[in-house]
């Protein structure tokens, strides 16, 4: 049962795709009400529950949240950005990358070993994200410039990744998650009042759709695989978002008959199989060394 519930996150994170491609606001400002409706429905139990660890926090602390929000912010933005550009399934599949920009950070900031054979699943991601650009190249410049924001998007959920790890030490889930959306709202929005864009008189179906990504994309997505790990282990769970891939890519052919090209789906495994083999030795190894 507790693999089921994992495997419906899945899909929900899933979900997030669709609901993009049927807005039709500005990335930023779709990322705004996604943020800033996360942090309402996560603020009363926040406030019933977990007050007490919320009065009492560093002003490290603080600060590290506000950085892992800015970086939260700025995936979220490309990541939406790049499905208006190239197709579900490319984007998706390169912003799944960002286990390896973690990999590279951790190893050339803080000098952690790679294991040897992780490093076949970090050239097999390469190749196979190659592959997807290579097929998208010549689709347009709107295409290719779309598979290079889903990289971006990719790099900067790497950094929220690294600090987030940092700051869980010291937070529980719901806190942290909660200042998280916070700080990635009032960036947002720093970004788009300095721009001049409008905030507002984009149509109910951008407020629709931010709700959908809040409630099924978030808290019945991402938090279940939070929640997920005091029962499962981190390589299953793992290896279940691989599927985010596969599951946005069916929705993209059953909602908008977006049919990937034969070297995108090729692709689009082989970068499952990179992060799978990356993320199987590379734990094995941590597990060793503990």
């Amino acid at each position: 049962m507790k693999k089921l519930l994992i495997l419906l996150g899945v899909v929900g994170v899933s979900l997030s795709a669709p609901f993009i491609r049927i807005s039709t606001a500005p990335s930023m400002v779709l990322v705004l009400y996604r943020v800033l409706l996360a942090t309402i429905l996560l603020l009363p139990y926040e406030l019933l529950r977990n007050r007490k660890e919320l009065m009492c926090l560093s002003g490290k602390t603080i600060l590290l949240c506000l950085m892992s929000g800015l970086c939260l912010g700025l995936h979220f933005s490309c990541y939406f950005e790049a499905i208006h550009h190239t197709s579900i399934a490319s984007a998706v599949a390169l912003a799944d990358t960002e286990v390896f920009f973690v990999a590279f950070m951790m190893f050339f900031i803080f000098r952690e070993k790679i294991p040897g054979r992780a490093w076949a699943g970090i050239l097999l991601t390469f190749s196979g994200s190659l592959l997807i650009a290579l097929s998208d190249a010549g689709g347009g410049d709107n295409i290719l410039l779309g598979d290079i924001i889903a990289i971006a998007a990719a790099a900067c959920m790497a950094v929220y990744t690294i600090i987030g790890r940092t700051c869980r030490r010291e937070l529980t889930t719901i806190t942290y998650t909660l200042l998280v959306y916070f700080s990635a709202s009032v960036t947002v929005l720093i970004i788009l009042l300095f721009t001049g864009t409008p905030l507002l008189g984009y149509g109910p179906v951008n407020w629709l759709s931010a709700l959908g990504m809040a409630v099924f994309c978030t808290l019945l997505g991402h938090s279940v695989f939070s929640w997920g790990l005091k029962y499962e282990s981190a390589a299953f769970i793992s290896t279940a978002k691989l599927l985010e891939p596969v599951f946005a890519g069916i929705l993209g052919v059953l909602l908008f008959r977006e049919i990937p090209k034969l070297q995108v789906i090729i692709g689009g495994c082989i970068v499952i199989l990179g992060v799978y083999v990356y993320s199987r030795f590379a734990e094995d190894s941590s597990n060793k060394q503990r």
